[in-house]
């Protein structure tokens, strides 16, 4: 276990750097035993295809942990932590960093209290963690590492301070959240809008889909021969990013796929003048995206997929209960997904419910939703159900 000289910070303790097992699992046994914990992770999105968790930051009240996962042969105890009901994690916009360590790990984490969530439920504007630490505590956050590839290593001490100031407020910052929200009565809310986050993690990331490129080629007005071409060479893009393990907007920008298959250039010069596409490009993906190209010019463009579409009764249910929702959002000054979450809305549009223990049963309604909206929705899906609709 190692000291951390932080520059520049003189009234912050050093964190401590944990690199080995042993050092893992001691503090691992002192966690299960905090209270609350505050918690944030550091991945590499920005450089590489297949993301990974770098880096884990953790804060108690007294002391501030940096781990490298890549020098820990067995992480699970970290598992376990999260597991403990006992122990209140903290964490700022929880759904990435859920994602991630499921996503790795398998981990899933109960009893969370999440800062962003948790200034959007008291009617923050600017919720992201620097906004909330220079508002309250004066704190001015550097932005200096945001973009840095924290799977290299050595870390610099710049960037572990950086990376040490993610989780070394969040417990005062809880604290005062905690009792702004006792005092306007939303506590029991925001623990209730907490689990929703958790469900939001749970889902995990989205794997590559080759009919995303529909999402290009539509709103930019293409044919359908340059549509075809968009599929073919959206799906090398993917291909190159995968083998080389970089993110596929490092290949090629959106910009640049969509602008190759409006010109479809059929040599090297050509595609060099197409917008958006350096010399670096054409010399290394050169051949094979005038390959691709050829490819899509010569094949007939599949069918757009249909997503199955609710019928007209249901999406004019949902319409209603969506406009309840943002009325409500309106009076309360909070966001719309404060109130309910769409997926919610639609259980609700779907499933009909009749009466209070019914309407316990749709996710994403918990006992504090229930008591303050329940008699209005039940009000609403009872006029569906009649007759009439």
């Amino acid at each position: 276990m190692l000291w951390l000289s932080l520059m520049f910070v003189p009234s912050l303790k050093p964190a401590f750097y944990i690199d080995n097992d042993n050092d893992f699992r001691d503090l691992m046994s002192q966690l299960g035993r905090q209270p609350v914990i505050g918690i944030d992770t550091e991945a590499n999105s920005l450089h590489a295809y297949r993301e990974q968790v770098c880096l884990i930051q953790i804060s108690t009240r007294t002391d501030d942990y940096i781990i490298d996962p890549f020098a820990i042969d067995d992480i699970r105890p970290f598992g376990d932590v999260l597991a403990n009901p006992k122990v209140e994690k903290i964490f700022h916009a929880a759904g990435y960093d859920l994602v991630c360590l499921k996503r790795d790990y398998g981990f899933h984490a109960v009893h969370i209290f999440d800062t962003m969530a948790a200034a959007r439920v008291c009617g923050y504007n600017a919720v992201g963690l620097g906004n909330m630490l220079k508002q309250i505590f004066g704190v001015q956050l550097s932005k200096k590492h945001q973009r840095d590839n924290w799977a290299q290593r050595p870390l610099s001490a710049s960037k572990l301070r950086y990376a040490q100031l993610d989780t070394h407020y969040l417990i005062p910052l809880r604290d005062h959240l905690y009792q702004e929200l006792l005092q306007k009565g939303r506590l029991e809310e925001a623990y209730e809008f907490f689990e929703d986050v958790i469900a939001i993690g749970d889902i995990g990331p989205r794997e590559f889909d080759p009919d995303d490129f529909w999402r290009l080629g539509i709103p930019n007005n293409l044919n359908r021969q340059q549509l075809a071409v968009l599929r073919s060479i959206f799906i090398l893009r993917d291909k190159i990013a995968r083998e080389r393990n970089r993110p596929p907007f490092k290949i090629l920008t959106n910009a640049a796929l969509v602008e190759i298959a409006r010109d479809m250039p059929t040599t090297p010069s050509q595609l060099h003048k197409v917008h958006g596409v350096s010399a670096m490009q054409v010399r290394r993906y050169g051949d094979a995206l005038l390959q691709a190209i050829a490819e899509g010019r010569d094949q007939p463009l599949p069918r757009r997929p249909r997503h199955d579409s609710p019928d007209p009764v249901l999406a004019g249910r949902f319409s209603v209960l969506y406009d309840w929702r943002k009325q409500k959002a309106r009076e309360r000054n909070v966001d719309a997904d404060v109130i309910i979450s769409k997926q919610a809305l639609w259980a609700l549009a779907t499933e009909l419910p009749r009466n209070m223990d019914e309407l316990a049963q749709i996710d994403g309604l918990g006992p504090w939703r229930c008591r303050n909206y329940g008699a209005e929705l039940l009000d609403i899906v009872g006029r569906f159900s009649s007759p009439s609709q």
